[in-house]
Parts: structure tokens; sequence; C-alpha cells
């Protein structure tokens, strides 16, 4: 029987988003998962000049398939260098200090609220807490010192006005809110991408707003999944993803189907 390309699902749009946030020439910080996926798109499709790096230390990497995590020899394999953990630190922050402004980088988590701050660290009080998640990891670094592109499942209990922790500051309260933490103005979030649309944040105010929804969403429907007030007036109808793309995320990024599953026809 025929495969059939034109049943993408969410996630796939989710990963195609992804790749279309990448500008070509960039250098993208990312994690396993649909990051990933979206990523290595953006190299065989959007930005063939991208350079991909991970926390574990790897810098330029190319996977032919998608890694299932930081250390695997998937990455290993294909990449241009492998520096230790330490050195991808000082790499981070040296971009910063020169003022060089060709880095994205990918980073998730359980809360977020509108202005981009993101929780990865427990749900409830930090010292009694109803759930303890693993944590940072390399994400408050990355959230400090580069631009970044956060990922999210659009749920009401995960968009909120005031999360639970601050794991990785977004733009703090506002207009000025990350240089009163000590950070670093220049850098923050540039979007959420989500299983529902992308949103995206006002120059003056700093708050999220919702740019653009798949089509198998609606602004009602982002609305109805946001636990804050959000403006959906600049919102538009994103493009269905072609077959080629489907096809390639499917049969070459991720054929075993390890972060995307492929939907069963009946």
């Amino acid at each position: 029987m025929a495969k059939n390309y034109k049943n993408y699902t969410n996630k796939e749009m989710q990963a195609i988003t992804i790749a279309k946030t990448i500008k070509d020439g960039q250098i993208v910080i990312v994690g396993t998962g649909l990051p990933l996926i979206g990523a290595s798109l953006a190299k065989r499709i959007f930005a063939p000049n991208c350079k991909l790096i991970v926390e574990s230390g790897l810098m330029d990497c190319a996977p032919i398939e998608v890694p299932r995590s930081v250390g695997d020899n998937r990455l290993m394999a294909h990449c241009g260098v492998q520096w230790p953990n330490v050195r991808f630190i000082g790499f981070e922050a040296n971009e910063w200090l020169n003022d060089n402004d060709r880095m994205i980088a990918f980073i998730g988590g359980a809360q977020i609220d509108p202005y981009g701050n993101v929780n990865s660290t427990c749900i409830g009080d930090y010292h009694n807490p109803i759930t303890r998640f693993t944590g940072s990891g390399g994400a408050n670094g990355i959230a400090t010192y580069s631009n970044t592109v956060i990922m999210m499942q659009h749920e009401k209990r995960r968009f909120i006005d005031k999360i639970d922790y601050i794991t990785s500051a977004g733009w703090g309260d506002g207009p000025g809110g990350r240089e009163k933490l000590g950070l670093p103005g220049n850098r923050g979030p540039i979007a959420v991408v989500t299983d529902r649309g992308i949103l995206k944040f006002d120059d003056k105010t700093k708050r999220m707003y919702l740019a653009g929804y798949y089509p198998t969403s609606s602004p009602e429907d982002v609305l109805e999944n946001t636990g804050f007030d959000l403006d959906v007036s600049k919102a538009v109808l994103l493009d269905a993803p072609s077959e080629d793309v489907i096809k390639m995320i499917r049969e070459e990024i991720d054929p075993g189907q390890a972060f995307i599953k492929v939907p069963v026809e009946e």
C-alpha cells in the first residue's frame, strides 16, 4: 500500500515550525527530540549553512538520523569538533561578550508565563513540591546568553500568569526586566513553538502574542488553552506542510519514530 504523506501530525508541524525559525548561517544550540528534528530539517532545506551544537560539547553536527541523546554516537560520528562541556559553556558566554548575534537556542519546560519565563524545576513550593523535575541542565545558561525559542505543549495548566519557579529567565516582568535581574538585555526569548502554533514577543511590551496557528488549530483554540490574556489579532494561518517535507521527516530524519509517531492508517 502506498504511504500517505498528507496525514501530517501537530508534532510534525511543530518540528517544521522550529526549522523555519532558524536562519541560514546561524549557530543553533539544540537538545534531543523535536528541536533536533527541526534543526536537522533546517539544515537539509531551510538553512543549509546553519551549524548545530549541543551542550555535551559537540560542534557543527550533521547527524544522518536523529540521535536519542546529546551523547549519542549518531551525533559524535558526524560533527566537526568534540569539546568538553566546559568549553561549550565558555563558547556560549564568549559569543555574548564579543557581541556576536549569530546564535539561537531551543529550550523547554513545564510552565511558561506571558513574558517567556520558564519553569523546568518543580510544580508547587520549591521546598515541598508536588512534582520535582530534572531542573535546568544547561537551559539557564543558554537563556542568559542566547536568544531562545521555547518548546511547549500548549495547555492552560502550562501557560499561566505566574509560574511556580523561574528556572530560565525570559523577559522578566516586561521592558527592562532582564536588566533588573542582572541579565543581558539584548538577549531573550524570541518565540514559543507549541503543538498549536507559534507565539512571539511584542518589541515594546515584551509580552507574548499569537503570531501563527496551524491548520488543525485556530485563534479560539489557542485562547481556550492559554491561562492568561493573549493578543491573537496579529495571528495568521500557517501553511500546511508539503508531502516532500513530511516524507523527509519520516523516511530520513526519524525513520525509527523515536520522537514522532506516524499515524496508523485505518
